[in-house]
């Protein structure tokens, strides 16, 4: 079982205890990341308001990470198609199933 530490970090110049398992140095680079998209936001000029700043910015990482998400189903169904054309090449006494 890991141990949850304490780590502070400041987002858009509040600072919030978080309690994680990650390492420190992880934790603060997703704080930062987050700090940066928010921070975007706000400079676009659209938003003046943090809290509606920070569901914008919120938005914008899960776009990104729903666009990982595909790309990385894509490449795992391009793998398995890749290894079964590379299993059919193969002399039957070497052919996995799997």
């Amino acid at each position: 079982m890991s141990t949850k530490r304490s780590v502070r970090v400041s987002i858009v110049g509040e600072e919030y205890p978080i309690r994680t398992e990650r390492s420190a140095e992880f934790t603060r680079a997703v704080a930062d990341y987050v700090d940066r998209t928010i921070r975007s936001v706000l400079e676009s000029g659209t938003v003046i308001e943090t809290h509606k700043a920070a569901i914008l910015a919120a938005m914008k990482i899960t776009d990104e990470l729903f666009h990982a998400r595909e790309e990385g189903e894509a490449l795992a169904g391009d793998m398995r198609a890749l290894a079964a054309e590379i299993r059919r090449l193969l002399p039957p006494a070497k052919r996995e199933t799997a």
